[in-house]
């Protein structure tokens, strides 16, 4: 299925992440980030720590995709999107962001954060184009490497995402 056909990614089912998906998320985040990639360990302490939501895109019923956001009773910050490779540039890390947005208006979150490598050029075009703005750089933030951050801000009183 291609995106042109327009059903993707109408087929694209979202659900919330369980602790029985970290065995799929964790070969995800090493796809996706390879040596950053968060741990096992890691994974399934996030998906159930407190303030967080986690979001999975299912094609098929296979996960191809997660989110997560952390509400701290003020501001949201959107702690990882990602996409498999194989299903990135059709729409699915926009509908994944989207729902992120989504959950931290109904928190009563007054802003959305996020920090994105100054070099993910595909990153940073879907968030500009959901309307977050850079708010500054942080220098070496992304270890191992040295990669700066952008660190990025959507005003959920203003923005019409």
């Amino acid at each position: 299925m291609t995106p042109a056909d327009g059903a993707y990614p109408q087929d694209v089912v979202l659900r919330a992440l369980r602790v029985e998906d970290v065995p799929v998320l964790d070969v995800l985040e090493r796809e996706l980030f390879g040596p950053a990639a968060w741990s096992t360990q890691s994974l399934a302490e996030e998906i159930v720590g407190p303030g967080r939501w986690y979001v999975g895109a299912e094609l098929g019923g296979t996960l191809v995709g997660y989110a997560g956001l952390w509400f701290d009773g003020e501001d949201a910050q959107v702690m990882t999107v990602g996409t498999s490779e194989q299903h990135q540039g059709r729409g699915i890390g926009r509908l994944l962001l989207d729902a992120l947005v989504g959950r931290a208006r109904t928190v009563g979150a007054r802003v959305v954060l996020l920090e994105v490598r100054v070099d993910n050029e595909p990153a940073l075009r879907l968030y500009t184009g959901a309307g977050f703005e850079r708010l500054g750089r942080r220098r070496a933030y992304y270890q191992p490497g040295n990669v700066d951050a952008w660190t990025m801000r959507l005003d959920l009183q203003q923005a019409d995402v």
